[in-house]
């Protein structure tokens, strides 16, 4: 578990994720190795990278394998405390649109499944402050996951029906792939990239009560949403693993 700097703590932030932060830790599915190695060549230098918004600091464990340094922040001190501690990786409280980090010091940036809750225009513009000349910039998303149809048809139902009203405004960015968004600098290419797990009905059950939809709708009603689903997907499931895929939604750039 990481130790906390909360020097530059400021709770003003959209919290949808404190106060779960440890099944969040433990059900949030992990990003490939391939996506790190490609970001690492796509960076002509490897001593510091900045992963914002960190959660439970999963990138930022994989950066560790290609930078010399890791800083890695998040404005919720709960999400930091989750953290895997390891040599090279420092843990900050910190939002993202005042970081903290020196002027011209970043070499990469990575934003996982999170810039849709920052104000992206002052994110932005604390990112070109930070990156050195030719640093890159990368963000991404995923959406629903794909297992097979009668599974699929089961979480969409929960997503769309149950939980779909209490869904937050910023998810709009998530469904659309971060189109709308648009870098302030030259674009990198990118290959496909999805995420994969080899889960049982129970880890999946974990992940979908990880849902801010579905935290929002347990405050309101004061009643779990997925149970409304658990009983049919569990037999539509079976028994053992199943796979299950987020594709990722990517995008790059170079100051």
């Amino acid at each position: 578990m990481a130790t906390v700097d909360n020097a530059a703590s400021d709770k003003s932030f959209k919290d949808h994720f404190s106060g779960h932060s440890s099944s969040y830790a433990e059900y949030r599915p992990t990003y490939p190795d391939a996506l790190f190695a490609f970001l690492a060549d796509c960076c002509t230098g490897h001593s510091l990278a900045w992963d914002c918004a960190t959660g439970s600091g999963q990138a930022a464990l994989a950066l560790s394998e290609y930078f010399d340094r890791v800083i890695a922040t998040d404005a919720s001190e709960a999400q930091i405390r989750e953290a895997e501690s390891k040599a090279g990786i420092e843990y900050r409280v910190a939002r993202a649109e005042a970081s903290g980090l020196d002027d011209d010091s970043i070499e990469l940036i990575t934003v996982g499944q999170a810039l849709h809750w920052f104000d992206i225009p002052a994110f932005l513009d604390e990112s070109q402050r930070v990156l050195v000349e030719g640093g890159v910039l990368a963000v991404w998303s995923y959406e629903r996951c794909a297992i097979e149809p009668a599974c699929d048809a089961l979480i969409n139902e929960l997503y769309l029906d149950a939980v779909g009203p209490y869904w937050p405004a910023e998810r709009a960015f998530v469904e659309g792939g971060y189109r709308s968004i648009e870098l302030p600098m030259p674009s990198i290419s990118a290959p496909e990239f999805s995420m994969k797990k080899q889960w049982a009905v129970e880890e999946m059950l974990g992940y979908l009560r990880t849902w801010s939809a579905s935290q929002r709708y347990m405050k309101a009603n004061g009643s779990d949403p997925v149970v409304l689903i658990q009983e049919r997907l569990s037999r539509a499931w079976g028994e053992g693993r199943r796979e299950v895929s987020w594709p990722l939604s990517i995008k790059i750039g170079r100051a």
